[in-house]
């Protein structure tokens, strides 16, 4: 049910039929995020990501608006740290119209300088939102301590500083320069014709050519250190305690995403069980596996009282040297596998989903796995995989840590993260 074409200019299409269903969902990917842009330029795939919503050369943003309301779609968009994307959800007599809109957005920009003045002035609030937001602060003072001196290191909506630096003429030239066919893809989910769908597409992008190369990225080198952040207003501490993971790609994701689920990734993990359920240090602490083009890291979060946060830092370094020392049971490998599962096959019942799961597999393994070849790689993860895999994640000389909050009793250095 899935198919693939790919136009004479370099576009990329994906589509997946799912017959039984009265949506779809349309999805257009430029294979580009925050850790493409160099130097000052931190922000402006977000930037712009913005603009596009703000008009074209033949509609109002409030006209864009009416459209997709008028058919009671939906239209939306969002820049991660590597692609960027525009997509909606309509039902299927409506592809068209989708298509219509979103090609106008990404082929015809206005770049009105009054517009990008308000939308500047939107993302300032953005940032000092972000600021204001404790659990997404202390993120960002990880990836910056993490990759620091390296663009996946800086924060995907940028900082006042590089935001309110990019002229007009900045905006509208790195647009020209990415949102190129070669560095695009187009994946369609839900009750279509794959030939009728790529015919339209084609005639919406054959205009569009391709002009400068890509420039190489370059992988992070990962910097081990303890950043703290004192803000006494806070009547919480956040805690970030991370270690470099593995790549998208990478042989190591299904003992890893095994690893995370009974690490911290459920409510009857360890660390869930143990910080919050039998200890009472905390309401939110869970794990997460965060990966890349070509690496990734493995990152606990926990927010405790300022009294605790040491103590809720040990308990977490204390499951690392666990996993590490110890063979996990048959049973907790057994709840791990069969909740991943679960969660993968329930996260794809909609065309949504299934529209995205297309283009991630396209841009991160250049082919599409089967639901069937996902599973089979979750069943096949022995114990011994996953404790030789918590042998190589769980090194202290490769830790780092982030604390924001009233730290006045948090008294830690990197010495103390030993596991």
């Amino acid at each position: 049910m899935i198919e693939k074409a790919v136009l004479d200019n370099g576009l990329t299409v994906l589509t997946e039929r799912m017959p039984n269903l009265r949506s779809i969902s349309l999805g257009i990917w430029l294979k580009k995020g925050s850790r493409h842009e160099i130097g000052q330029e931190n922000g402006i795939s977000h930037f712009i990501e913005h603009l596009l919503f703000k008009g074209t050369q033949r509609r109002t943003g409030q006209e864009i608006a009416k459209a997709i309301d008028s058919i009671g779609g939906q239209i939306d968009a969002f820049t991660s740290k590597e692609y960027t994307c525009f997509y909606g959800k309509v039902l299927d007599e409506h592809l068209g119209v989708v298509l219509d809109l979103l090609s106008d957005i990404v082929l015809n920009p206005r770049f009105d300088p009054e517009d990008i003045e308000k939308e500047r002035k939107v993302i300032f609030e953005e940032i000092r939102m972000v600021e204001d937001t404790p659990d997404e602060r202390v993120y960002d003072l990880f990836s910056e301590t993490f990759w620091r001196g390296h663009p996946l290191g800086l924060p995907i909506q940028g900082t006042l500083e590089s935001v309110g630096g990019l002229t007009p003429r900045h905006l509208r030239d790195f647009f020209r320069s990415s949102y190129q066919p070669a560095r695009m893809l187009i994946s369609v989910a839900g009750n279509l014709d794959h030939q009728a769908a790529t015919d339209q597409i084609r005639k919406a992008f054959d205009p569009l050519k391709n002009g400068t190369p890509d420039v190489p990225t370059q992988p992070p080198q990962e910097i081990a250190d303890v950043a703290l952040q004192d803000k006494d207003s806070l009547e919480q501490v956040h805690l970030c305690l991370g270690v470099k993971a593995f790549p998208h790609s990478s042989e190591d994701r299904f003992p890893g995403y095994v690893l995370n689920t009974l690490l911290g990734g459920t409510m009857s993990s360890r660390l869930f069980q143990i910080i919050r359920e039998e200890k009472g240090l905390a309401y939110s602490v869970y794990s997460s596996v965060s990966s890349y083009q070509d690496t990734g890291y493995l990152l606990v979060y926990a927010a405790t009282g300022h009294d605790h946060s040491r103590q809720v830092v040990d308990l977490i370094t204390k499951e690392f040297r666990r996993l590490k020392n110890e063979t996990v049971s048959n049973q907790e490998i057994r709840d791990a596998k069969d909740h991943l599962k679960g969660s993968f096959m329930l996260s794809l019942e909609s065309t949504s989903s299934r529209m995205s799961n297309l283009a991630r597999q396209e841009i991160y393994f250049g082919r599409q796995f089967t639901m069937e070849d996902i599973l089979k790689g979750v069943e096949s993860v022995s114990a011994e995989d996953v404790q030789a895999l918590a042998n190589r994640l769980f090194n202290s000389r490769g830790c780092t840590l982030a604390a924001l909050g009233k730290l006045s009793n948090l008294s830690i250095t990197r010495g103390d993260l030993v596991f």
